[in-house]
């Protein structure tokens, strides 16, 4: 897996655990591409597929996001402290159009729109799971 540095656009990227299980992340998982786990460096993307677009609906946000299908690699960048992790794509989502305006900031640095959610493992690697969003730069 190769992340490049061509820019993808900006946002908030959340937390999430694979498949259909709430509360604490468990071994289940899968999610659409059937690959998700919740202790690898993976991302849902709310472009991954026709189907997937129709969900998320980011447009109504003001988000014009390219389509990544499942295994594509996806850098994230926090904007404030620049730690970065490389993911890859093996789930649909975040639901966009749910969670439009809202906004996460740091340092004074702010964006808004969920644009990608992060397994636990890939979150961790560039923010607290506390934390729960934070403000975003993604590259390919």
């Amino acid at each position: 897996m190769a992340c490049g540095s061509t820019s993808l656009g900006n946002g908030e990227a959340t937390w999430f655990c694979c498949g259909n299980a709430w509360g604490p992340c468990a071994a289940a998982g899968g999610g659409a591409c059937g690959t998700c786990k919740s202790s690898a460096l993976q991302a849902a993307w709310p472009n991954a597929s026709k189907a997937c677009w129709a969900i998320t609906r980011p447009d109504l946000c003001g988000e014009n996001l390219p389509r990544r299908g499942c295994g594509s690699a996806i850098k994230v960048r926090h904007l404030c402290s620049g730690a970065s992790v490389c993911v890859t794509v093996s789930d649909c989502g975040p639901r966009t159009r749910s969670f439009c305006g809202e906004s996460s900031c740091c340092d004074g640095v702010c964006r808004s729109n969920r644009v990608i959610d992060l397994t636990p493992a890939a979150f961790s690697v560039i923010g607290s799971l506390s934390s729960g969003a934070l403000p975003v730069s993604l590259y390919e």
